[in-house]
Formats: C-alpha cells, structure tokens, sequence
C-alpha cells in the first residue's frame, strides 16, 4: 500500500485550513497531494489511503471539495479522540440544547443567539453551509468556542480566560475531553480517566495506552500514536511525504528505515533553506518534484545523494478549447505576483507602447493573492507608471464589477480601460479566465505551472523569459532574450492567425506529454521503484 501524508494545515498549527464561508480564500487548497490522491483514486493505479496527521474535524467536506470523497484515509485525531463515526452527517443548530427564551438574528453572514437581550452565541458556517463553530459569550465577552465535527458532534472546545484563549480539549464522540492543549506554553495533558486511543488498520482494531499523561507539545502526542500505528503496517509499504517545516522532522525519525517517496510542491519547502531537506533526500527512496527545472535545482543542490529524482507534473493537460476567437479584444494574460517594481514598470510601460499599435488589445494582470484592495494597489501603479511615461492614464483606471450603467453607454469619448486585473485564488476561476484569454506573458524568473498547463489545454501560445518544459521556442510560444522583444513576439501572434493557430496544434502535441495516461506511467515507474 502506498500512504500518502498530505500538508494539509493553517500556519503554525497542527489544524486544518477550514474557513468560514464569508472570508475570501486567501491560498487554493490544491497542492501536489491533492492531485496524487485524485490520479490514484479515479484511475485505481495502486491500492493507497491518505495518512492525515492533522486536527481536521471537517475533513469529509474537505474532500467533496476535491472530487475524492471515497478516498480512504486514517487521521490520528480520530484515533487519539476514539472517533467510531465515518459517514458525515448534516447538523442544524436548531437541533442543539439551547436554553429557554433564546432568540436567534439572522444576518447576511452569521447566525447570532441572544438571551434576555445580552448576545449569548453567535453560529459560524463553512463553505458549504454546515455550521463549523459556535462562539459563546459571557458578559459581551468570547468565554467559549465549540468546534463542530462534519460527523455531527462537538469535536474541540476552545476556553477562553479574559478574553484571551486559555486551552482547548479535543473531545471524544460523548463529549468527555481527551487531550487539553495549553495555549501558553503548548503543553498538552491526558485525561487520567480515559488514558487510552484507539487504532484501526484495515480489519485490524486494538487499544493502546499513552505513555504519560503530561506532553510537552501536541507533536510528541501525534509522533507517538503515529508509531504506534506504523507498527501496523507492513514493511512493503510505502510513504509519499508532501514536504512541509509542520511535519519533516517527525516524520523523518519515525519513518527511518521505511519506504519513502519525498514531494516537492512549488515554494511549500525549500529544499536550500532547510537543511533538513537534504538528510531526508538522502534517505528516501525516490524524490518526487513538480516541474524537470525544480528537479535539476535540488539535484545541484543534493548532488549524489539522491538515489533518484524525477518530475512528475501535479496537473495534467486536457484538450479544452478557449473561446478567444469568438471575442473581439484580444486579451493578453500577465501574471503579476513577485515582480519587483522596477521591473513591473518596465513590463507595464513596455505593454503600454504595444496598446498604441493595436486598438483591440487588453491586458489582464493576473495575480492570485486575495486581499481585498490587491486590484486597487495594482492599477494605481499602473496609472503612475503610464503617466511617468506620457501615456494615458485613463487606460489603468477602476471599472465597477457590475458592469456600465445606463449612463455609461454610448459615452462620446470616454476612455476604454485598457488594463484589467484578474484576481483568481482556486483553479476554478483560473480556469475560467484562462479559456477567454488569446496569449499567456509570463516573464518571472519561474513561470506558474498551473497556468502554463492551463495554456497547453485551451491551446494559446505562451510568451516567457526562461527555459521551461512547457515551452518550445517557435512552437507553442516563444522565449524572449530580454524584454525590448516583447511588443514584436504580441504581434507576431496577434497582428494575424496563421503563427496562432501554429501555436496552438504545437500546444495540443505538447499537451501528450503531460496527460493523465503519461502521469499514471510515471507514478508505476516510481512505485516498482521504490516497491
């Protein structure tokens, strides 16, 4: 069996990324796990199951999200809290004990409980609508916070002291508290009255002890369960660790002398900024990365210490016709994140000289970072940039969302904005802009790999700076010696259709290299491997 051990947690902690459905989602939840899981359980390439050693009480939404619900999965949390339950279950508050006389007010994003007119409760939903926290409050203070388990039950409960987070216990199934973790200090104690956890492997059921009932952080309590289950397993099966500083060094001692298959996924762990990365290369068994550029970074890095490495990409390409030829502006898409800005305003100023030659050309910075005033930050530099220069300013200008009013049609003059940001955060909305956009600029150092996938499956030709694998210079795209050829490689594309449509039989050929079929062969190649 092959086990896969996801980085599936917020910063700094050991609990789930879970957010509450009215906060804009500031990272996607994809990674390279995400994508494994999905590959092995849709085309059944090997018997495997997820190893999730987080605090994810609504790990079943989690994985709906992702396309996987089925996938099998064994969680420490569950086995540290004795959770019996598998299936989720639909909770409503309503159903919850609620003293006599509470009114409930409904807002647009919460659900707020009041109690002889003081505010007693307020009700805090996720994504898809189930309620993921209660907050209580004593006195117009945070006294308590419920965590709820997409199972149907009280999973945690954070107390709070002056209004400052005191502990939290993570409960069992009836409510009795299992582990009490100690904000101040991370110090974690176990019920003396239910010392035991509880682990399952396949048929196998058996309780086991805790060591002591005093651990210094939450990380000693999962290395030890975590143990204790290895023990279970058996010596041929292997380990894919997504690489993350949350659970390296665990894993790097309690799976010594195991299968290992290391995965390198975008900036997630640096294998130069972490020395730890290096030790635990040389112990795996296989490397896995991203892209053939990251794999040749770390192999100059690790040298012979890497028994092997290869590229396996966590996107796969599909045939997906854009519509940009049914539009009438053409829009060119220009990743903007980690630009510095000197050399942003080089690109804008360089871009802005080619809008004067071609009337129906758009830019749409693209970036993925979710602050809310990110496309506001964005266009006002724009507009400085093209002022400094002489050009119209006008062209980086705000438009309202909701579109022209009745007004703004037919406005004699008005000047067009001619720079559009686009802020995507998940693959889905990159997806959908990316099927309207007529050519992809992307001139940073390392070129995002997902839209450059994304270019080879809608067919439209890529423009960039650097060597990658997802480009052939005069094929699906052109590689630039420096930035002065950008405005002639736009038109060499845009100004007709025949070098665009060349382009694009380029990028459906290339797009065999990175298919499902040929990522599945990759993944058998490592498994007999490592097997």
């Amino acid at each position: 069996m092959l086990h896969f051990i996801p980085a599936w947690y917020r910063p700094d902690t050991w609990h789930e990324n879970e957010q509450k459905w009215y906060i804009r989602r500031e990272h996607t939840e994809f990674d390279d796990t995400v994508k494994q899981v999905q590959l092995f359980h849709r085309n059944e390439v090997y018997p495997y199951q997820i190893l999730l050693l987080g605090y994810s009480p609504n790990f079943r939404h989690f994985l709906h999200r992702q396309g996987v619900f089925h996938a099998p999965y064994w969680s420490c949390f569950d086995a540290i809290q004795e959770i019996m339950r598998k299936k989720a279950v639909p909770l409503s508050f309503h159903n919850l004990k609620w003293p006599a006389y509470t009114e409930f007010e409904y807002t647009p994003f919460v659900v707020t409980a009041f109690l002889k007119g003081e505010k007693y409760a307020q009700i805090e939903f996720g994504e898809d609508g189930n309620p993921i926290e209660i907050d209580m409050y004593k006195g117009g203070v945070i006294c308590r916070r419920n965590i709820y388990d997409d199972r149907g039950f009280v999973s945690g409960t954070l107390l709070y002291k002056d209004g400052q987070p005191y502990y939290q216990d993570y409960l069992m199934e009836n409510g009795i508290w299992k582990l009490r973790c100690f904000q101040n200090d991370g110090h974690v104690e176990v019920n003396p009255k239910y010392p035991e956890y509880r682990l399952f492997y396949q048929d196998y059921a058996e309780k086991k002890t805790f060591t002591s009932l005093r651990y210094d952080s939450l990380e000693q309590v999962i290395r030890e369960v975590l143990q204790t289950y290895l023990e279970l397993t058996r010596e041929q099966d292997m380990f894919c660790i997504a690489m993350d500083e949350r659970h390296a060094g665990l894993l790097k001692e309690v799976l010594k002398g195991r299968k290992t298959i290391l995965s390198f996924f975008g900036n997630r762990y640096d294998f130069e900024s972490h020395p730890l990365a290096a030790r635990m290369a040389s112990m795996a068994d296989c490397v896995i990365t991203d892209s053939q550029e990251h794999s040749e970074k770390i192999q100059s890095k690790a040298g012979d210490a890497i028994w092997k490495i290869t590229d396996i990409s966590p996107y796969d390409t599909r045939v997906d016709f854009g519509i940009s030829q049914q539009l009438e502006l053409q829009k060119i898409l220009v990743p903007v994140d980690g630009i510095r800005e000197e050399d942003f305003k080089l690109l804008i100023v360089t871009l802005a000289g080619y809008l004067k030659r071609n009337d129906t050309a758009r830019v749409h910075l693209f970036t993925r970072q979710a602050e809310w005033d990110k496309k506001t930050r964005i266009l006002e530099q724009v507009r400085i940039f093209l002022k400094e220069k002489g050009f119209i300013a006008e062209w980086g200008k705000e438009e309202k969302e909701e579109g022209l009013s009745e007004n703004d049609i037919d406005r004699e003059g008005a000047v067009q904005a001619r720079f559009i940001v686009e802020q995507c955060v998940d693959e889905l909305s990159v997806s959908k802009c990316m099927r309207e956009q007529r050519i992809l600029v992307d001139i940073r150092k390392s070129p995002a790999l997902y839209l450059q996938i994304m270019a080879i499956s809608v067919g439209i030709p890529q423009i960039v700076c650097e060597n990658t694998q997802f480009v052939e210079d005069h094929g699906n795209g052109l590689i630039l010696q420096n930035l002065c050829q950008l405005p002639d490689a736009l038109a060499y594309y845009l100004d007709g259709l025949s070098n665009w449509n060349n382009a694009k039989i380029h990028a459906f050929e290339m797009g065999k290299k990175f298919s499902s079929e040929v990522l599945i062969n990759k993944w058998k190649e490592v498994i007999d491997f490592v097997g």
